[in-house]
């Protein structure tokens, strides 16, 4: 068989263009790409802020129906609320036909829960740029592994208490500070504890107090790549913060099985969104904007670490080289202290 009648592998999924002599075959690296990331898996760290008994773990239990927090429970009477904040960790594996992920979520037990929470948001500052900087250590290795582990936070959802009349400073604060480091996704949680009337005025509310304090939460609008983008993104602008309501028990209604939380006046469906706003914070995380959730934390919170760091440290090496030259020509002299 000559070299010109030899039949080229194809990949699993190509489409054949046999007899188009006009074909070159550029739209198949979009497959390429495809079964490369199938092969390799994602990787997604969510962190989620609030204090206590607002249904952190549950509602990311219900983002990714599975167990992926550890299950919320009323804590006994001689359990203390933690005198600081603890950083806890638990990662999973799901898979979505054949979309294999590894998910880690990242709570915070302890924040907001204290009498004085001045400073409360300085462990997990530290902690997000711990995991900043492990990933410039691993970058910046002579001996580097082909593909580094990113444990980097992507997203940190920050629940807000149902008060329904407007942010506590400890919110303010605390969004202000991680918002220049952090992909921030503000949620009302329970929001089934206010009246519709109650949780849009509390939505607007909170929209105006964000925009007073030069809070830009997630999506970003100096981030939008064109006007499309611009479009979509200002209608979730619109819409933050999302009004959500976690459950992971499922009820019959109608004849289907849905996510819901029961009470002598009916059902809240969890995915209506009649109901809350569950399905737009879902979209939102998951389905949407992940991958840009994740642009974003690389080529912009994780690049201003480190420029940062890399700065610092080219300032460093120049005090270290003056006192090394003054050494060399002045070796009878005192140390030079910076």
């Amino acid at each position: 068989m000559s070299e010109s009648t030899k039949p080229h592998p194809q990949g699993k999924g190509e489409k054949t263009h046999v007899g188009d002599s006009s074909y070159v075959g550029i739209d198949a690296i979009l497959e390429q790409m495809r079964r490369k990331a199938m092969k390799q898996g994602f990787e997604f760290n969510i962190m989620v802020v609030g204090q206590s008994g607002l249904g952190k773990s549950t509602l990311v239990n219900t983002l990714f129906k599975s167990k992926v927090s550890r299950k919320s429970v009323q804590p006994n009477p001689e359990e203390r609320i933690p005198k600081t904040i603890e950083i806890k960790s638990i990662s999973h594996d799901i898979e979505e036909k054949g979309v294999r992920m590894k998910l880690t979520v990242i709570d915070t037990p302890g924040f907001g829960d204290q009498i004085n929470n001045e400073n409360c948001w300085q462990p997990i500052m530290k902690f997000i740029n711990d995991q900043y900087e492990v990933y410039l250590q691993e970058e910046i290795n002579i001996n580097r592994k082909k593909r580094i582990p990113d444990s980097r936070v992507h997203c940190c959802i920050y629940f807000i208490p149902p008060t329904g009349h407007c942010l506590r400073p400890l919110d303010v604060e605390f969004m202000r500070r991680l918002s220049k480091v952090v992909n921030i996704v503000p949620v009302i949680a329970k929001a089934d504890t206010l009246t519709l009337e109650e949780r849009d005025y509390f939505k607007q509310t909170i929209r105006e107090e964000l925009r007073a304090n030069g809070i830009d939460v997630y999506p970003q609008k100096e981030f939008d790549e064109d006007a499309e983008d611009r479009m979509i993104n200002d209608k979730i602008r619109e819409m933050i913060p999302f009004a959500v309501v976690g459950s992971d028990q499922e009820y019959q209604v109608n004849g289907k099985r849905i996510l819901g939380r029961k009470t002598k006046w009916g059902t809240i469906e969890v995915e209506n969104i009649a109901h809350c706003e569950f399905a737009y914070l879902r979209d939102l995380l998951i389905r949407t904007h992940m991958q840009n959730i994740k642009d974003i934390t690389g080529s912009i919170h994780y690049e201003t670490y480190r420029v940062r760091r890399l700065n610092e440290s080219n300032i460093h090496f120049s005090r270290v080289s003056v006192l090394c030259q003054s050494k060399k020509y002045f070796p009878y002299t005192q140390d030079i202290k910076f």
